[in-house]
């Protein structure tokens, strides 16, 4: 108290007593909590690992009742691995054979006599792999200059057209394809049937040639493929599925 004085008397007045401080409050998740959260955590993983060894378990002995589906699993697997495996070998055969390819340049071609176009043709099939390319042309060829199996097991059955003078020589025209329509699959067996030449191809010829599933090489095509940059196959269109591999495969 601090002591006034009024006169004689004196008073004292009372300070407010001092306010107290509030306890500190206490985190309701301390060390408790905490235990909590790690035991939660703990018995999820727990629920997780035992939900996870019974859907393994469930599923195996499914299998084991239905043993079949392993048995064609395994069966498509090994199909798939060899499908690839043979692809990868045919890959890596069609590089090496192209490294060290055979090449033409047009002007080479268009200076050859007819027979000696066909010997060209029948190289270029044998260099991209088709190991059995023999020319059959001449007299009673029934349209079937050159025949080859390609490394899928295609038979191709190729007609030549040779022009001396390129493109300023005459044009393949339909006649000639209709030749090759009518013997290439009935007289042959063909499974892809192509007409080559060093010249040009009449636009009928060509609507015919889509219209009965022929191809035509004309001289823009077979440039790029006596350059040696890509096997006949992959330069035509619409060219049929492989066949099973063969021994020549």
């Amino acid at each position: 108290m601090s002591p006034r004085t009024r006169g004689r008397r004196t008073t004292y007045r009372r300070r407010p007593p001092a306010r107290r401080r509030a306890p500190a409050r206490r985190h309701p998740y301390g060390r408790v909590g905490r235990r909590q959260r790690a035991n939660d955590r703990l018995v999820g993983a727990l629920l997780a690992a035992v939900l996870a060894v019974a859907a393994v378990l469930a599923v195996v002995n499914w299998l084991l009742t239905h043993w079949w589906v392993l048995v064609a699993l395994g069966i498509l697997a090994v199909s798939a691995g060899a499908a690839l495996l043979h692809h990868r070998r045919q890959q890596a055969r069609w590089e090496a054979v192209r490294v060290r390819g055979l090449r033409y340049a047009l002007p080479h071609l268009d200076g050859l006599h007819h027979a000696r176009f066909e010997d060209a043709v029948r190289e270029l099939m044998r260099r991209d792999g088709c190991a059995d390319a023999v020319r059959v042309g001449g007299g009673g060829d029934l349209g079937a200059d050159v025949k080859a199996t390609d490394p899928f097991g295609r038979l191709w059955v190729i007609q030549c057209k040779h022009r001396r003078d390129g493109l300023a020589g005459s044009a393949v025209g339909t006649p000639d394809l209709q030749v090759l329509n009518g013997t290439a699959r009935q007289v042959h067996g063909a499974d892809i049937a192509v007409i080559v030449t060093n010249g040009r191809v009449t636009a009928p010829a060509v609507a015919f040639a889509k219209q009965q599933r022929l191809h035509v090489v004309d001289r823009h095509t077979l440039g790029t493929w006596a350059s040696g940059t890509h096997p006949l196959w992959e330069l035509l269109r619409s060219v049929p599925p492989p066949r099973r591999p063969t021994a020549r495969s």
